[in-house]
Parts: C-alpha cells; structure tokens; sequence
C-alpha cells in the first residue's frame, strides 16, 4: 500500500533565520523551540535550512514543503507533532550565491549552527582556528565560494558590512564549551587572516551569544519511517524521534535584541551560561561518551542497554560522584544531585534507542571538553582520575579500530586514519598510549606529560587489553 506523503498546509513563514547544519538534532530541537515561539507570539522567523555537505535534507524536506514529523518517545508511547518552521531548504556546495544571499538579506536577524564539533575547523585542544584546514585554505582563496562555516559566516558579514546592513546574531547551539566564545574566536581568526578592518569590525559589533542544548536524539532509521507510517498514515522520511526532555540556556545577547521568544517552548535566557554547559558537557555529554567506548567495546548496542547493565549504571553515578561533579561550578537555581539522578533516568528509556557506536564518533573532537577538562581541573586539584582515565582508554582501544572480538570497528572521525595509523604503528599498549598521548590535536602536551595522568591511562589500557571493558567496570565501581 502506498501512503500519502507529509506536505505542508499553511504557507511558509516569512525568513528571519538562516540555520547552518539541518540534521536530526536541529529538527528535534532548534526548529521546534522555533515554531514553539511563532505559535504564540507570530513574527517572521522562518528558518532558512543550509546544508554544508550533502543534499539528504533537502531531498528529504523539499517535496514535504519543509514540514516534518518530531516524534517524542515517552513512557506512554510516541506522540508525533508536524513542524513547520522551516521554509526553505539549502544545499550549499551545489548553490553558495544563493546561501550567501539569505545570509545577507537585511530579514536574515539570527545565524544559527549545529555544525558539530568538526565543522568550527578548530583545533580541539587549543580552541583556535585551523589555518592549514583544506576547506580554511579553499575559502581564503575564494571567499565569494566558500565551503566552512567560518568562511560563510565571515563573507556574508563583510557583504553586510559593505552594504551597511546590520549584523546578523551568530549563535553556537554545538556542544562545546563557551560555544559562543569558541565561534566567535574562529570567526575572528579567518576574518584577521583576510582584512584586519573586517576582523576589527565583527569584533566591535557582531553578537555570539552562548548556549547550553539538550535533548537525546537518535539517529533516524528506516524501522523509524516505517514506524510512524503506521501511527500516523502519511509518509515522512524527514522525521525524527527525541525523548520528551529538553532544556535550551542562551545567553540574551542579540544584536538589536531581534530574537524570537524561544521561552515560549521554556527556554532561558540568563546573563552568564557557562555554569549550565559545563554542568552538561560534563555530566551528561560526559558519561554518554564513557558509555559509548566503554559500552561499545563491551559489545552493548546502545546507550540503555549499556545502562541496563548494574556495573555501568554504577560507573556513572561512580563517574559523577567522584570526578565530574567536583569539578562542575554550580548554575543558578540546579540541584546536581537530582540533575545526575535524572539523567540516569533518560539513559534507561528503552524507547530511546541511541546507539554507543553513533554517540562515539568524532571522539577526537569531544573528547578534550568532555573528558579532559574534568580530568585537568581534577589533577590540578590532586584528586585521581581512574575512572575517566579509564574513558581515555577505552577511546583508544576503540579507535585502533578493532574490537575485544578482532572485529573492525567503522570509526567516524576526522582523524581517524591518523589514529589508526598512530596506534598500529607499534605494538606494546604502553608505547601505544604513549603514541596517542602525544596527538596534539587532542591531548595539550601539559596534560600528556603529567605522570598521574599518563600512568593512569597506561594502567587503564593494560588491563582493557588484558580483562576487556566489562571487567574493568566492575573493578572500577567495585
């Protein structure tokens, strides 16, 4: 049988934000907070969607006039909402004039980003721009073609600059520290390598506020399609499914305060986020990145199977109580406590299906805010690390890119050849942590070099190789 497809009934909204990174975490969350505002307060905020790589979703949204399905997976089963925020959909390698041109537009008020880790073209450990990044070098030689989100976001701010048109808000919705510091850090490093004078300008009067997101969201399978065919009758490969929580922190810092009313869907806007990011980078982004490594290798398929398991739910709580949580400022009004005893909850929704091998790529760009900070402040404080020690290593095992059964492991990273190359290129598993310790890209060389630190990992990897994943986490939370 042949079921209609999902299409839009109401026109498309008026655009006043351009969103660069449309996939399922953006869906789930950005453009509902969005259409959440426009329900009740109206105004022109249509989401211009701008894919940087591949058409997928503007394949998908196209033919449904931009309008999808967002599931959310809670303890009485699925409940599906049609959103309609988003009013075109963009790819930019096939049409960068047109992208450049919504950037520019005086309506265009908010850029938004969920680039991911990767797309900043940073260096993790440092924070700076990658000046020798192949797409940073493509877009300082042809700044009216770019490919980065830098180079994007810095060619239509100077367009605006000469057209005298006010600058848009940038605003960082990734999972990285100070994410709007961070943008703005890397924004000003391609505009200096281009024109001092624009670099002094979009230091002078552009806008990156800071943000903390949350919301768990699995990847889209074909089960998940078929799925919501059946709840509901229409055909929507664009949907996405997320559990019921999420929580959004911005800092309310916008240029002419254009913004929607994002609260309308309970987001905050406070003065200072920095306290609410590091809380979830650390404790949720944290232990989820321990339980894909740890989890995966133990052969667990996702994340509530792993925790469905009493060792891992333990090394969580184990993770939080005694090297997370000493290291998290407390954010105004948050009960730590009853933050991390929530997030065990979420971890267990059986109807969350979010696989450890999806939550595990891109390590090398997670895993120096998520474990290192922790790790660093830890250390400085003379506190030990074994536990989140034991992550690192696990993330090394993982990327050497064969499993506890000598099975290969699909590692998704930008590194990953370099890792893999570093790891076989010697056999015994201390020079193999020592080789990786020495990745600059990941590990500042202070932190490698500290004995406790070094020795820890060492220890932790020894015995992964020796007992495997499950039994060092039951010696861990033993």
């Amino acid at each position: 049988m042949t079921h209609p497809r999902l299409s839009r009934k109401d026109p498309a909204a008026p655009l006043g934000i351009v969103h660069l990174g449309p996939g399922a975490f953006f869906r789930a969350f950005n453009a509902v907070y969005t259409a959440d505002a426009m329900a009740r307060d109206g105004g022109d905020w249509g989401i211009c969607a701008v894919s940087l790589r591949s058409p997928d979703a503007r394949d998908q949204l196209d033919p449904q006039g931009g309008v999808y399905t967002a599931v959310s997976l809670g303890p009485d089963g699925p409940v599906p909402r049609v959103i309609s925020s988003v009013s075109e959909v963009l790819v930019a390698p096939e049409d960068p004039a047109a992208v450049l041109a919504r950037m520019t537009a005086p309506a265009t008020k908010i850029v938004s980003l969920t680039i991911t880790e990767k797309g900043y073209c940073h260096n993790p450990a440092t924070g700076r721009l990658r000046l020798d990044h192949p797409d940073i070098l493509h877009d300082l030689a042809n700044p009216a073609h770019p490919r980065s989100a830098p180079g994007f976001l810095v060619e239509a701010l100077d367009r605006r600059r000469q057209a005298g048109t006010a600058p848009f808000t940038v605003l960082s919705c990734d999972n990285l520290p100070s994410n709007g510091p961070l943008a703005r850090g890397v924004v000003l490093d391609f505009a200096r390598a281009r024109d001092a004078a624009l670099a002094d300008w979009i230091a002078d009067t552009v806008r990156f506020p800071a943000t903390m997101v949350d919301r768990i969201t699995p990847a889209t399978t074909p089960e998940d399609i078929e799925r919501l065919t059946a709840l509901t009758g229409y055909h929507d490969p664009a949907c996405v499914w997320h559990e019921p929580f999420r929580q959004w922190v911005i800092e309310d810092d916008f240029t002419d305060t254009a913004r929607p009313g994002w609260d309308a869907g309970g987001a905050h806007f406070v003065r200072d986020v920095s306290a609410f990011e590091t809380m979830k980078l650390r404790c949720l982004n944290g232990t989820h990145s321990a339980l894909a490594y740890l989890g995966y290798l133990a052969g667990y398929e996702t994340v509530s199977d792993t925790v469905s398991d009493p060792a891992f739910a333990a090394l969580c709580q184990k993770l939080w109580r005694d090297e997370i949580l000493p290291t998290v400022p407390q954010p105004e009004g948050e009960d730590l406590p009853a933050y991390t005893a929530a997030l065990l909850t979420r971890y267990r929704n059986p109807s969350i299906r979010h696989r450890t091998w999806q939550i595990a790529m891109d390590g090398s760009q997670k895993l120096p805010q998520r474990i290192l900070g922790p790790v660093a402040e830890n250390l400085a404080a003379d506190r030990p690390v074994p536990g989140l020690a034991l992550v690192v290593a696990a993330w090394m095992r993982y990327v050497g890119g064969v499993d506890e059964a000598g099975q290969p492991i699909d590692v998704r990273d930008p590194l990953a050849g370099h890792l893999r190359a570093v790891s076989d290129g010697v056999d015994d598993p201390a020079a193999k942590v020592a080789a990786l310790l020495a990745v600059d890209q990941v590990f500042d060389p202070a932190l490698a070099a500290d004995p406790g630190f070094s020795g820890a990992v060492r220890l932790a990897y020894e015995r992964l190789c020796d007992n495997g994943a499950a039994a060092c986490v039951r010696d861990y939370v033993a």
